[in-house]
């Protein structure tokens, strides 16, 4: 499974990818506006930081200008994957890139019908938020598992890359269903580190350690 961490602050980033275990970003307009710094500029600065798949997402909303966007976010950087909305223009946007070789990661995904299509389109990842639909009342994990299955049912490609992920039961679960990648804020991340046992089970063992004057 790739695990991606969902920021653009560098720093943070820097902390999250220290260890070897983060495959990539996800980023969108609004976690960039955050830092203050040039758009552009943070995600060139991401990809060589990460050296994994960087999604950065076009603002524009129809095709003609979606198309020119993404090929310029393409054009940053080796490890830039463009980020489209599941629309009618995003996805023919998606078709487009996709002819030309670059990839992309078709994003608010809420059925396996919107799924199945941005399949087709040849997008390289599509990202179901599973929290947003816990949100309303919907098992959002239920769309892993849908989009699994119709993914395996026909052969496509497309990688389902859990999103809105809100704690690490929702990882758990994701990954139990067959997601090919998640991606998670970095308090998650931590999280994932972190058990109650193997603190006290570490201070035990270090606590016999003294006393036997090792």
């Amino acid at each position: 499974m790739e695990l991606f961490i969902d920021s653009a602050d560098i720093e943070e980033l820097r902390r999250c990818v220290a260890g070897g275990l983060v495959d990539g970003v996800t980023t969108n307009p609004s976690l960039v506006a955050k830092t203050g710094r040039p758009f552009h500029e943070t995600v060139v600065a991401i990809c060589d930081l990460v050296g994994g798949p960087v999604s950065a997402e076009v603002t524009a909303t129809e095709a003609e200008p979606m198309l020119s966007q993404a090929r310029q976010l393409a054009a940053l950087h080796e490890h830039v994957v463009v980020k489209l909305p599941l629309t009618r223009d995003g996805l023919q946007t998606c078709r487009a890139l996709t002819d030309e070789g670059i990839k992309t990661n078709v994003t608010l995904c809420f059925s396996a019908v919107q799924g199945l299509l941005a399949a087709k389109a040849g997008a390289t990842y599509v990202s179901p938020f599973i929290g947003r639909l816990d949100d309303i009342g919907q098992a959002g994990m239920d769309l892993i598992r849908d989009l699994r299955q119709v993914y395996d049912n026909y052969g496509f490609e497309t990688k389902v890359l859990a999103a809105s992920i809100r704690h690490t039961e929702h990882l758990l679960q994701a990954a139990l269903a067959g997601a090919d990648a998640a991606t998670i804020p970095a308090g998650v991340f931590d999280k994932l580190l972190n058990h109650p046992l193997t603190d006290s089970g570490l201070e035990r063992f270090l606590a016999d350690w003294k006393k036997a004057g090792l």
